[in-house]
């Protein structure tokens, strides 16, 4: 086995969101690009599908059609180091049309659902008396971008 593949479905966008995706996140890039052929379904010649690979794993984008819309139970969950990069991967896959959702969840422009989380949650977490992790996680529920200085000082008291 050589590991795994996430298949995006989108209806016709999935070229502009490979390459949107690969300029948002360093270390990404498009392998390959496979056109519909005159069997169809799609026109012949329009980009049927898309492998590209973010931080090294592998995707393809599907231009499938209307049929199977991204919903909010599968995300993608982006680990940062710090406050910085969780403003900075929020802020661009907000913009143009991206939804802020909770607890740092969101939606890009295409649909697709994101987690921005601090690597140092766990910490945040690990090892609180209930009443400490009940204040830390109404904290958490509190916010749509997470807030790590926040979430530590729930944590502290």
């Amino acid at each position: 086995m050589d590991g795994f593949t996430t298949s995006l479905w989108f209806d016709d966008q999935g070229e502009e969101a490979a390459e949107f995706y690969c300029s948002v996140f360093p270390d990404s890039k498009i392998i390959s690009t496979i056109p519909y052929s005159e069997a169809g379904p799609g026109v012949p010649g329009t980009v049927m599908q898309v492998n590209f690979e973010l931080f090294g794993q592998r995707f393809n984008a599907i231009n499938g059609g209307p049929m199977f819309p991204f919903t909010e139970a599968v995300s993608i969950q982006v680990d940062c180091d710090g406050q910085d990069e969780v403003d900075h991967y929020w802020d661009v896959l907000t913009a143009d049309g991206g939804q802020e959702s909770q607890c740092g969840w969101l939606k890009d422009k295409y649909g697709l659902s994101w987690q921005i989380v601090p690597k140092q949650l766990s910490d945040v977490f690990e090892g609180l008396a209930p009443e400490t992790s009940k204040r830390v996680m109404e904290e958490l529920l509190s916010q749509r971008k997470l807030d790590l200085a926040k979430l530590q000082a729930a944590a502290s008291g």
